[in-house]
């Protein structure tokens, strides 16, 4: 994964605020304040941060040191009030109500706009005084000002990969020449970098471009940005660029996460599109992708990119090819186009043209990538994820790279976009055509607004966001039952409301007509919702039907004709869940009520719930990827369900209730005093957690459900296969395997205690490695290899803390085992920085070697221990003792051939040393927030590059006549789907095997199928085996040919099947063309069938000067695919 950010804008059309209009709006807010009058709060600051944002705001608090202590005197009081206020809400402990309820979320309201004022608005406001410098000039700061949003957004994008980063400068407009005496001063050689590198400068007529990079194998999230910023604070030709009055700037800037090409400055995006021996007048670009162009070393050698050597990421093809495409096709959205059509994989673009750098260029085609265009004052600024831009603007349009413009033309997924910034931050500077060049309709429809703010993706102190929301799960299970828990006469009682639980509900319960409740969610939601059933049964026994199942599992399995005697109660952090409102939907229309656990208010599944719970404030945002604090306020949720279910029902009693309700109460403080143990369940998971390689969690009782969750934390977290069993269970199932076991085991009475005492000696017996979470006090744990405790609460709840335990447990294992990696990413990074400029193979080898020991031998030592048994794989482990032990020899290049067998150079051995080292750090990461490469099984790691081919009709044809699909070569495949635009109809087959000797004409040819009309075909074949004519070339080029028939003027495409390289076999498909295609459709099948649109525009402007592409549509098109170029262009020649 790979973060881009853009920034386009145009000069602030907003007259600028006073300090006294934003001091009179904080008083103002003060005054509400004091008057409890927290909606006239909310929106006084709402309207000041509004002021405060754009270059108008900017310039408000430009250098202004008064005003901005003014403002934070006035933030800090604000903070208070609000805070206080809070606090007497919930002091009040009365019931929810519509006022409480409406009340909160304007304190959400204030606090948002109190903390941007704070951290987006006067912070940013001190990151442009610092970048600009004393007594900037307007333009200066609105230039500056651009640069910091990028700054802002690649620090929030970091999670998605950083290992290098690159900020790209386009300064147009300014007036300057490279020749005037202060420009030549500081230019010195930054031009003539032909790696771009950072600090670089390129000249060309419209504008300059600067740019600034990173790239470090190991560091921390704002390492990079740190570097880039203090790039550009010392760079004075930017300052005098920038600084000039009608200067105008665009930002590209990208963090990576390397897939393609090592991690070096030269590889680190934004690349431009020079060339080797490039032309003056070449159009020059800067380009940054996401995601990996799966042909790009094919489109190297079919353009012939004349590349410089280190530059070796896929992203380079990008704006290389589109500055081609420019010398013939002059409109630049058609030439990036055309250009991004051409890349397969699933890819997000961004590209800058010193040409028109009033624009940006993005293109988004297939999932798993994502661009966000912020509609901004007087800005857009793109992001791949929302919060990347919620900075400057919470509306933005979110590009949808699996669309298609045409149904039934496959050729129009993906979606290219132009941003225009005379009109930027407006819909209508936005043009959206699709990968074939349709025009897409924009609407304000289609602007989306975020639900996050930067107070939400704060991370704090913490060095990730799981680590953050797993300490904020205490204060999100306190507010998920703020308010809903009562004292009547002495005992402790739930008060839901209507909204969360309808009387309606409540009297069919109690008279009878209900007589089942099914739990259902999918994933951590479906098992915090085993919580509420077990629970309900707890307190109503045997009254009623109650049970937790995956929803997936309901609506395919469990529905009924007639569910009106069913209460569904589902379960879902963000309420889209697929399975489970789709299973809502089923359910509902065969009579069930519906009861919803939701966090996100608005949300589809609570507009389709009779009642609905919302947890925590109803907007509990995580950004990691493993969910941690939304199971906790799920469980809360339904702890008070079963609450008032049962009481509803009248089964249960109300002492049974209380002690739940009391028990819920105390479980905050109990997971803050968790939270306190981490350094013992850290030291615990960095001595275990990297020995053993299979691991498996178990529980029995409330523990169960405990013990489900942490075994999908500690797969998403440790990248494990993790399996979940039964306590008492597991030493029927694998213990041979000699596994790490963590028990669950919190809350257990004396007789169960013991059990599970024995049944921890029996897995230690077998050198197994229990790792037990029991309640402070327990002592029947000796045998356990470690026992984390926690404090005593009520029993039914105590699994509670088990979970929070595995949640920190499974943080600190993969950090633990990511540590292992870092011997490994020492070394490659002597590596890349060696190899980074190129040189002389020898010279590098030999620099390497003095630098490599030292990681080498940290591994090695490790190794011999057994550090690296439960996460390297052998094969690994021996693969990078070996390239380490001959790269380390006193002659590699001898000792590497001599173990591998291969005929070695230095390239070869620094390529494979490379390789395996890749290898193994990649088994070894644990990236914590988000999702490793191997993971993005439709982006980056297995992209599909036939992604979208095999529904084409001639490609089904092919394979319906036999051909197995591992015969196809994708290039092959690609063509015959490009062919298929232009087929009416496929009327029969013939399928050959080729044997022999090709190149040497002693190859022979043989019919091995027939299907259609070709069964009643004689073939020259029958009469003659040996392999000639079009059908040798065909097998020799290994080349898709469209021809017609010499003597019956049949037209055919014949198709090569290869293996391993070589040709074994030809499938002769005879079509019927239809007669003439839409220019468009036309030019799209040319484009794909033996560069004949290129060869065809080639030949044709030539002689005539221009092409006009309207008259493809004039022409057959069986003549356009099979008749010389020369013959065709004859058609745009003028009639005599």
């Amino acid at each position: 994964m790979c973060g881009i950010i853009c920034v386009l804008s145009r000069k602030t059309r907003r007259a600028t605020p006073t300090a006294s209009e934003i001091l009179a709006l904080l008083d103002g807010a003060l005054e509400a304040g004091a008057k409890n009058d927290i909606d006239q709060l909310a929106q006084a600051v709402t309207t000041a941060d509004r002021l405060l944002r754009g270059d108008a705001g900017q310039l408000c608090m430009a250098d202004n040191h008064q005003l901005i202590a003014a403002m934070t005197s006035r933030i800090d009081q604000l903070d208070a009030i609000v805070i206080a206020y809070e606090q007497s809400i919930e002091k009040s402990a009365g019931l929810q109500s519509e006022s409480s309820q409406h009340a909160l979320q304007e304190i959400i309201r204030a606090k948002d706009a109190i903390w941007e004022l704070r951290n987006d608005r006067i912070r940013t406001a001190k990151l442009v005084d610092a970048l600009a410098g004393q007594g900037a000039s307007e333009s200066a700061r609105s230039g500056y000002f651009s640069i910091q949003q990028a700054f802002s957004g690649l620090d929030r994008l970091e999670v998605r990969g950083r290992d290098s980063a690159g900020i790209h400068v386009l300064v147009s407009n300014h007036g300057l020449k490279a020749t005037d005496k202060q420009v030549k001063a500081l230019l010195a050689n930054r031009s003539e970098d032909a790696l771009f590198m950072s600090g670089s400068v390129r000249m060309t007529e419209n504008a300059w471009s600067f740019v600034y990079k990173a790239a470090a194998e190991i560091g921390e999230l704002g390492d990079n940005t740190r570097v880039m910023r203090n790039a550009v604070i010392a760079d004075a030709l930017l300052r005098l660029c920038i600084s000039q009055p009608n200067s105008q700037v665009a930002v590209l800037a990208h963090t990576r996460w390397a897939s393609v090409g090592i991690i070096s400055e030269p590889n680190a995006h934004p690349v431009n599109s020079e060339e080797l021996e490039g032309k003056h007048d070449d159009a020059y670009l800067v380009a940054a992708l996401n995601g990996d162009v799966d042909n790009h070393a094919d489109l190297r050698v079919q353009y012939g990119l004349r590349v410089a050597g280190p530059i070796t990421t896929d992203a380079k093809v990008i704006p290389a090819l589109v500055s081609r495409k420019l010398a013939t096709t002059k409109n630049l959205t058609d030439a990036f186009r055309e250009t991004v059509a051409q890349f397969e994989g699933s890819v997000a673009i961004a590209v800058a043209s010193a040409t028109e750098p009033d624009k940006l260029m993005l293109a988004l085609h297939g999932s798993g990538q994502g661009l966000c265009i912020g509609l901004a004052e007087d800005r857009f600024v793109v992001a791949s994820e929302p919060y990347g831009l919620v900075e400057e603007t919470l509306n933005y349009v979110r590009m949808d790279g699996e669309a298609l413009a045409d149904l039934d033309n496959p050729s129009s997924r993906g979606q290219v976009v132009t941003l225009s910034g005379a009109n930027a931050g407006e819909l209508s500077g936005v043009q959206l055509v699709s990968y074939d060049g349709r025009e897409i309709e924009l609407s304000q429809d289609k602007v989306l607004t975020a639900e996050i703010t930067t107070r939400d993706i704060n991370r704090g102190e913490h060095k990730h966001f799981l680590a953050k929301e797993i300490a904020e799960a205490p204060e999100s299970f306190r507010k998920t039952i703020r308010g809903r828990i009562v004292e009547q006469n002495g005992m402790l009682t739930t008060a839901l409301g209507e909204n969360v639980l309808p009387k309606a509900i409540c009297d069919r319960l109690a008279s009878g007509e209900i007589t089942k409740v099914r739990v259902i969610g999918q994933g951590t939601a479906a098992v915090a919702g085993q919580a509420l059933a077990k629970l309900l049964n707890e307190l109503v026994g045997i009254g009623l039907s109650a049970e937790a199942l995956l929803a997936s599992e309901l609506s395919g399995f469990g529905l009924q004709l007639d569910m009106s005697d069913t209460l569904v109660v589902a379960v879902s952090q963000s309420g889209t869940t697929t399975d489970t409102n789709r299973t809502v939907d089923l359910a509902r229309a065969r009579g069930a009520s519906v009861l919803a656990i939701v966090n996100r208010r608005g949300s589809e599944l609570s507009a389709k719930a009779d009642g609905v719970m919302y947890t925590s404030d109803g907007r509990d945002v995580e950004m990691s990827v493993a969910s941690t604090k939304a199971f906790y306020a799920q469980v809360a949720a339904g702890a008070l369900y079963a609450c008032a279910l049962s009481k509803a029902l009248g089964k249960s009693s109300d002492r049974a209730r209380h002690e739940l309700l009391a028990g819920l109460r105390s479980i905050p403080e109990a997971l803050v005093e968790v939270l306190a143990t981490r350094p013992s369940i850290a030291a615990a998971a960095r001595q275990f957690a990297s020995s053993r390689r299979y691991w498996t969690v178990v529980g029995n009782g409330m523990n169960l459900i405990a013990a489900q969750e942490v075994r999908i934390k500690l797969s998403e977290l440790c990248y494990k296969s993790i399996s979940s069993d039964s306590t008492e269970d597991k030493k029927h199932i694998d213990l041979s395997c000699e596994p790490l076991i963590f028990v669950c085991a919190t809350g257990l009475l004396e007789g169960n205690a013991s059990d599970v005492a024995k049944e921890i000696a029996i897995y230690r017996a077998h050198k197994a490695l229990p790792i037990v979470v029991a309640t402070a006090g327990q002592t029947r744990f000796d045998a356990a290899a470690a026992v984390l405790l926690v404090p005593n609460v009520e029993t039914h709840l105590a699994f509670i803390l088990s979970v929070m335990v595995g949640h920190l447990f499974g943080y600190e294992a993969a950090l633990a085992i990511d540590a292992l990696a870092r011997p490994l990413r020492e070394a490659r990074e002597v590596v890349e920085h060696a190899v980074e400029r190129g040189g002389d193979a020898n010279k590098l080898l030999e620099k390497i070697r003095t630098e490599l020991g030292a990681p080498a031998t940290r591994f090695t030592d490790a190794l011999a221990t057994g550090n690296y048994d439960g996460n390297l794989e052998a094969s690994t482990a021996v693969r990078i003792v070996t390239m380490l032990r001959d790269t380390l020899a006193s002659d590699p290049v001898q000792a590497y051939q001599r173990s591998s067998g291969k005929i070695a150079s230095p390239e070869l051995l620094l390529d494979d040393l490379t390789s395996a080292l890749t290898r193994g750090v990649d088994e070894l990461t644990r990236p914590v927030d988000a999702i490793k490469h191997q993971a993005k099984t439709v982006t980056v790691g297995i992209s599909r590059s036939d992604e979208g081919l095999f529904d084409r009709k001639l490609v089904k044809s092919l394979l319906e006549a036999g051909v197995a699909r591992e015969r196809l070569s994708y290039r092959v495949l690609k063509i015959v789907a490009d062919l298929d635009a232009a087929v009416s109809a496929v009327t029969g087959f013939t399928r050959y095997q080729i044997e022999g000797d090709i190149a040497g004409g002693s190859a022979t040819i043989a019919i091995v199928d027939r299907g259609g009309m070709s069964k009643n075909l004689t073939s020259r074949v029958d009469r003659n085996s040996q392999l000639v004519g079009t059908k040798r070339r065909v097998a020799s080029d290994q080349e898709v040919l469209v021809a017609r028939g010499r003597s019956d003027n049949r037209t055919v495409i014949m198709v090569p099947e290869t293996k391993g390289g070589q040709t074994t076999g030809i499938t002769l498909l005879h079509v019927m063309f239809h007669d003439r295609l839409p220019a468009t459709a036309m030019r799209a099948v040319l484009q794909g069938y033996d560069r004949r649109y290129d060869r065809l525009v080639d030949w044709v402007t030539e002689t005539e000067g221009a092409f006009r592409e309207d008259r493809l549509a004039e022409v057959s098109v069986a003549d356009l695919l099979i008749l010389p170029i020369s013959d065709m262009a004859d058609h745009w020649r003028p009639t005599k």
